[in-house]
């Protein structure tokens, strides 16, 4: 192992209910040879007298410790102990995006999720894994669909009955949810029940949560029901917010601004594009801002970051975004010129209004830098006495454009 693995190399070593008996041969002479080990208490237990290595317990919480630890034990021979498989939900995230993936020597075990979805039958790609685990437990409502199947990682014993009562609230109460403990070890056990009545007092805290879902099918596509949202009317309508998330045309991992929030439908549904989208929700009203974090969790995803200031002072030192909406204070003094220079090449800016002093301003944007100026119309059909009439809702201008240089859309330069 010495000859094989460098000392400046951190072997990152998977271990499972099992223990010692279920590590493979490379896994076992790796902790042998090892002159440091990190880990959890439990993980740490886990291993017998032979290995001689000084035993570091992870600190709580975790992820700031990691940088200090690493450079205080990474040219010691060190081994640092994970969970099932460490990149998957586990600590090998944390100490590549430290160290590099090139300092690692990764050898993992079979993950919780392998286990389970051989106790159920499930095939693994066909279900859906959410983790609790240093996460709101708010994430689970976006994976909520009737007939969806469900992984939850676990953050202790108490994880199943949070989950059995969220689900209940959420009109999901007819669930099956099966916990199955200590997976693959020698106390390995599954309490079954439903959530509305889940009858399990707190047992194991190493458990999954499987979760097959009873209850209302869930929409993927941008344009949720308006009543999905709490609001006082400041609410981009279902219609017209399926358009502006086109326009805004979110991928993964990009950051939207929301400015001018009113209830973060915008934001939240350029989140539930893409687990690894990111946005900031900027709202004046601290009422209305507390309704954007409530709308957040209910749609599952509680990362929402929501900025309680007035633009465009309250964009000061926010991460550069990739896509910026202004639903709302067009006019506020210098805030387009903000957005626009804001934004990186190819970066995508889209503004929606309904009064002609704003849309006076669009439209001398629009002359200026080009893009699409467009007018949305919906009318919905009402009962006109014993017929049926058509009753039209407030037009929306919406100006959208990608800056394609710093110069501005097509090389044009930016007005003094």
């Amino acid at each position: 192992m010495a000859t094989a693995v460098p000392a400046s190399v951190i072997t990152v070593v998977g271990v499972g209910a099992d223990g010692w008996e279920g590590l493979a041969p490379a896994a076992r002479e790796a902790l042998l040879w090892a002159a440091t080990v990190l880990g959890g208490p439990r993980q740490l237990e886990l291993l017998p007298p032979e290995v001689t290595a000084v035993r570091v317990p992870w600190p709580s919480p975790l992820r700031p410790a990691v940088p200090g630890l690493l450079a205080e034990h990474g040219d010691r021979r060190l081994c640092v102990l994970a969970s099932g498989d460490p990149m998957f939900h586990g600590i090998g995230r944390a100490l590549a995006e430290t160290v590099g993936a090139g300092r690692l020597h990764v050898l993992p075990h079979p993950s919780s999720v392998a286990y389970a979805c051989a106790r159920l039958g499930w095939p693994q790609e066909d279900t859906e894994v959410v983790s609790t685990v240093g996460r709101p437990l708010a994430n689970l409502n976006a994976a909520l669909s009737d007939g969806r199947r469900l992984l939850v990682l676990s953050a202790g014993a108490g994880t199943p009955a949070e989950v059995a009562a969220l689900l209940t609230g959420r009109g999901f109460g007819a669930s099956r949810l099966r916990v199955l403990e200590q997976l693959g070890g020698g106390r390995e056990r599954v309490l079954d029940g439903t959530a509305a009545d889940w009858p399990h007092p707190a047992g194991d805290p190493l458990n999954i949560v499987a979760v097959e879902c009873a209850g209302p099918r869930a929409q993927l596509v941008p344009g949720l029901p308006d009543d999905a949202y709490e609001h006082d009317g400041q609410l981009t309508k279902r219609h017209v917010r399926a358009a502006t998330l086109a326009a805004l045309a979110p991928a993964a991992g990009e950051l939207l601004w929301d400015i001018g929030g009113g209830s973060g439908s915008i934001a939240v549904e350029w989140l539930r594009a893409h687990r690894s989208c990111r946005a900031v929700s900027v709202e004046r009203d601290a009422v209305r801002a507390d309704r954007i974090r409530r709308n957040a969790d209910a749609l599952g995803v509680p990362r929402l970051e929501v900025v309680t200031g007035r633009a465009p002072d309250a964009l000061a030192g926010l991460p550069v975004p990739d896509a910026v909406f202004i639903g709302g204070g067009l006019t506020a003094p210098g805030l387009l010129q903000a957005c626009w220079d804001a934004l990186p090449a190819g970066g995508r800016l889209v503004a929606n209004t309904v009064t002609l002093e704003s849309e006076a301003l669009l439209t001398e944007w629009y002359r200026r830098h080009g893009g699409e100026l467009v007018k949305l119309a919906v009318a919905h059909a009402v009962p006109v006495g014993g017929f049926t009439g058509w009753r039209q809702a407030m037009p929306v201008t919406q100006w959208s454009a990608v800056k394609t240089s710093e110069a501005g859309p097509a090389g044009v330069e930016e007005e003094q």
